[in-house]
Parts: C-alpha cells; structure tokens; sequence
C-alpha cells in the first residue's frame, strides 16, 4: 500500500532532507585521493548527528555501515573499509539515508576523485540527467511507468545499461515501502501518482553490461564485465504540481550537468 503523507510527514522529510543535502555536500569537500571509504562513512555518520538527524541505514538488514560506498565498477551497496583508498581518476557513490524524528530521507550522489576519465564523466552526467528526465513525469495523474520509462529511454538512449535487480522505494517512516521504483519501462501502467506519494528514485547504471553478480562479502554488486558504474538518487514530493526534490532545497555540489 501506498502511503500518502500528512503535512507533518512531509515536513519531518523536509527536514530530513535538509539534513542529508548538507550532509552530502559537506562530504563532498572531503573527498580526495588517500582517503578511505571507511574514513567517509565515518565522517558521514558523524555531519548526521551533529544537524540533527540518525544514520537510518546503519544496521540495517545487517548492513556494516552507515553508508554504501561504491567505487568505480561497484554499482551499490559498498561496504565501507580501512583497505579501499581513493585514488585519483576513481568516481566514488555515497548512498544513505537519514532519519528525523522517525521520519527518512534518502539521497545518493556520485563524486570524482581528483580528475576523471571522459567514460567517467559520461557515467556520472547519464545517471544524473536520467534521474531529472523521470522527474519531469513525477507529476499527480500521471503513472510510475511515465517516470520509469523516462529514465530508462533515457539511458538507453545513451547506449548504458541498467541495473534491473535493483529498484527505488516508497520512502517515509520505514526506508523502503511501496511501490518499488525500476529504472525502465515496466509495460505497464503501474499506480497513479498522486500528490503526498514520497519516492526514492535512484538510477544505477553501467557503461557496459548490466548483468552484476554480488561480491563474495555479500554485499557490493558489480557489473559481469568490470564497467565503470553509476547511482544517483533523491527523496522527492509529489505536489500538485511540480514534484519537490527533498533531498536537494539548494545546490547538489556533485552535478556534472545543467539541471534544465
């Protein structure tokens, strides 16, 4: 079942949203070759507490961290340690979600370490224009499928393939509700938006196959052919009108591309 927020939902998400843009942008500043990803989530963790909020994703389903931190040709859920050390030309995600007063928000975003490759680059644009070419469907009356066809047309458009295992999520009191949120068209109408539906809608792309395997920890997933890979994800609002963004009230420092 589809929850629809209350206003004082909404407002706690808002909030909560708030809290994990800082969170995001601040980390972004600390974001350099040496350090590891043991090192951001710990820093993550600790910009969380101090606005306010509670690392939501730590613990859960048993999960070693409070962030994923996936480098390179790890699409989602790297577990965050001591031995992986950023290194110059890495692009690195950081996927985590924030609670406020019970209330998630939950947001991903992908940095470049240092200077990038071109095939980096195009990654990091192609996931986070597909996320906005969905939003521009992320209206009340239409359906998910205008969303998820949008971006998926969209990647595949661009030649990338696209994660189908793994989808985005209902968002509000627990992380993840219904409806599940695929980055592709489902051939189906799917459920009418309506305004007060909160969403996390994530991308997870590759520049090659989409075909991903889980490492032997149980918990990166990684393309078949070692390709450079990609996620991007907000918390958004559905209004009655344009859709709300939580999870970006201001400037998302990580963009690679002009939000038209």
């Amino acid at each position: 079942m589809i929850e629809i927020k209350s206003k004082r939902e909404i407002e706690l998400m808002r909030e909560a949203g708030k809290i994990l843009s800082e969170m995001h942008n601040r980390l972004g500043e600390k974001i350099a070759p040496g350090i590891s990803t043991k090192e951001l989530d710990e820093l993550a963790e600790g910009i969380m507490r101090k606005l306010g909020g509670f690392p939501s994703m730590k613990g859960l389903y048993d999960f070693p961290g409070a962030c994923c931190v996936s480098v390179n040709s790890v699409v989602i859920h790297g577990i965050p340690n001591r031995h992986t050390i950023l290194k110059d030309g890495d692009i690195v995600s950081i996927d985590t979600c924030t609670s406020y007063h019970g209330y998630n928000a939950d947001a991903t975003r992908t940095w470049a370490v240092g200077e990038i490759s071109e095939d980096a680059k195009r990654v990091i644009r192609v996931c986070q224009q597909s996320f906005f070419e969905g939003l521009k469907q992320a209206i009340p009356g239409n359906h998910l499928n205008d969303m998820t066809s949008a971006i998926g047309n969209y990647i595949e458009a661009q030649g990338c393939g696209i994660l189908r295992d793994y989808c985005g999520h209902g968002i509000g009191s627990e992380i993840h509700g219904d409806p599940e949120i695929p980055n592709y068209d489902m051939h189906r109408k799917g459920p009418k938006l309506c305004a007060g539906m909160t969403l996390a809608v994530e991308p997870m792309i590759t520049l090659g196959s989409p075909v991903c395997h889980t490492a032997d920890n149980g918990w990166d997933v990684i393309p078949d052919d070692g390709s450079l890979s990609c996620h991007y994800e907000n918390t958004i609002l559905i209004t009655d009108g344009e859709p709300e963004i939580l999870t970006m009230p201001g400037e998302d420092k990580s963009l690679l591309i002009n939000i038209k």
